[in-house]
């Protein structure tokens, strides 16, 4: 398996096991009553402290100690992550009628590939 492929990997799983607690808190407060967007954006703003630990240490093998500038810039990708989950769940819901698990799922993909990955890649898990 090449660098790159395990990198992906890594970030797969470690997105996965972000977006099972991200589904969680989306579930709980979708159940309890809140707008499906503002729900959507606290899940993933949740899920964003389970993947940064997960993409720095496993995908990226980033051992570095953490710094502001990572933190910071990981916390901007995750504002961005969180808030294309919110206005794609948003579309997907509301205008596409779909349910809301099937939509963060779908989103979840997009996102991922679109925006979340590619960013971190570049700019958050640098190498030394």
């Amino acid at each position: 398996m090449s660098e790159r492929q395990r990198r992906v990997l890594g970030a797969s799983v470690g997105g996965l096991t972000s977006t099972t607690v991200d589904i969680i808190v989306l579930t709980i407060l979708v159940e309890s009553g809140m707008h499906v967007a503002l729900a959507a954006f606290l899940g993933a703003a949740a899920g964003a402290v389970v993947c940064f630990l997960l993409n720095k240490y496993i995908a990226f093998r980033d051992h570095r100690p953490i710094d502001v500038r990572q933190v910071l810039g990981f916390a901007g990708v995750a504002f961005g992550t969180a808030t294309f989950m919110a206005l794609s769940m948003h579309v997907a819901c509301v205008h596409g009628h779909l349910p809301y698990l099937a939509a963060k799922v779908l989103c979840g993909l997009v996102v991922f590939v679109c925006w979340s990955y590619p960013v971190q890649r570049r700019f958050v898990f640098v190498p030394a």
